[in-house]
């Protein structure tokens, strides 16, 4: 539970800027599920003293840089280089090396929420398990049509089955770019999302984002799944964001051998994991926190630079869109909070700054 009366939206001056320092005019940042946890501060690694801005993520253009700033200049774009930025705010002074900066050909919204949801899913996809993509698209077919790729490969490649990846809170900003991501790779997705009344509506819409299948939680433990695997491999990886209960079900389908990675803890239930799971089918848990990727690669700028580019080329491709969005104004600020925080709401809100 969060008190939104607790927050105040104020005045203050900016701060002088220095000559390592970048003035930024913020022009979006979403309310996202950990902004909310590290305000609770009840779960979070991250606590900022009080009083402190809201707000991880976002992007802001710059007005203004000191006279030892060499990387970015007037008028680029930039997001947050860490969490704890503090980016529910119009302006805000920053040392260089928190920013990052980000194309400014690509829509404001998928800039504002580039930094957390879709790394995040870019690196669970890539970093655990290494996937095969079935026979591609059309699209995929003249993708891989322009590239230096052996014919041998290109059979291989063609007439592979593929790898599946199966998700909980599919509807989720992570969950959204999980399935493009994975469309664009040639990886099928099955999607897990909890009942409610509008589920013809959700199918729907994580269908046009490349969904291949959207089940409902209840549906994890009904033969009918059998039927999905008639088509689809088992997933060789799990992607959990809630715990409890979905998790031990979304668990029973995985591949021996596979790997599930928890990144949250929406149900805020512990991971329960049979003992015969371990034994005999050898699965992997392993866990994923965006902030200590940075943190692990802050000296390998390279591999930071080369996730960014990959990023926005699919955006530049229409393959990777910003999730589903409602703008509001800061001053409205109350309302957007409140918002977020309701159930079955599909909406990220994006405060207009």
């Amino acid at each position: 539970f969060l008190y939104v009366s607790l927050f105040r939206l104020k005045d203050l001056e900016v701060p002088k800027l220095g000559d390592s320092d970048v003035h930024v005019k913020m022009l979006a940042a979403p309310i996202n599920p950990a902004d909310i946890n590290m305000i609770q501060g009840r779960t979070y690694a991250i606590l900022s003293p009080l009083p402190a801005v809201g707000g991880n993520e976002g992007v802001g253009e710059v007005l203004e840089v000191g006279s030892r700033v060499s990387a970015l200049k007037r008028g680029d774009w930039v997001i947050p280089a860490n969490a704890g930025l503090g980016t529910w705010r119009t302006r805000g002074v920053f040392p260089e090396e928190m920013l990052l900066k980000v194309p400014s050909d690509i829509p404001v919204l998928c800039a504002a929420t580039l930094s957390v949801n879709p790394c995040t899913a870019l690196r669970m996809l890539t970093d655990f398990e290494t996937l095969a993509p079935g026979k591609p698209s059309a699209k995929q077919q003249e993708f891989w049509g322009d590239l230096p790729v052996s014919s041998a490969r290109k059979t291989w490649i063609y007439s592979h089955p593929g790898d599946s990846v199966i998700q909980n809170a599919a509807n989720s900003g992570v969950g959204q770019a999980v399935i493009q991501i994975a469309r664009a790779s040639g990886i099928k997705t099955i999607n897990v999302v909890r009942d409610r009344p509008d589920l013809p509506q959700l199918v729907e819409r994580l269908m046009a984002l490349g969904a291949d299948h959207v089940v409902t939680e209840e549906m994890l433990r009904k033969p009918e799944m059998k039927d999905i695997f008639k088509s689809t491999p088992k997933p060789r990886l799990a992607l959990n964001c809630v715990g409890g209960k979905s998790t031990t079900e979304m668990l029973r389908h995985l591949q021996p051998k596979g790997t599930m990675v928890t990144y949250g803890g929406m149900a805020k239930q512990p991971v329960m994991v049979p003992v015969s799971a371990f034994i005999f089918r050898d699965v992997r848990l392993r866990g994923f926190w965006m902030t200590q990727w940075r943190k692990d690669h802050v000296q390998d700028q390279e591999s930071v630079a080369g996730m960014m580019d990959t990023l926005c080329q699919l955006i530049r491709r229409g393959q990777l869109s910003a999730p589903a969005c409602t703008e509001v104004p800061l001053q409205d600020y109350r309302a957007a909070l409140e918002a977020s925080m309701k159930p079955f709401v599909s909406s990220k809100q994006i405060l207009l700054l």
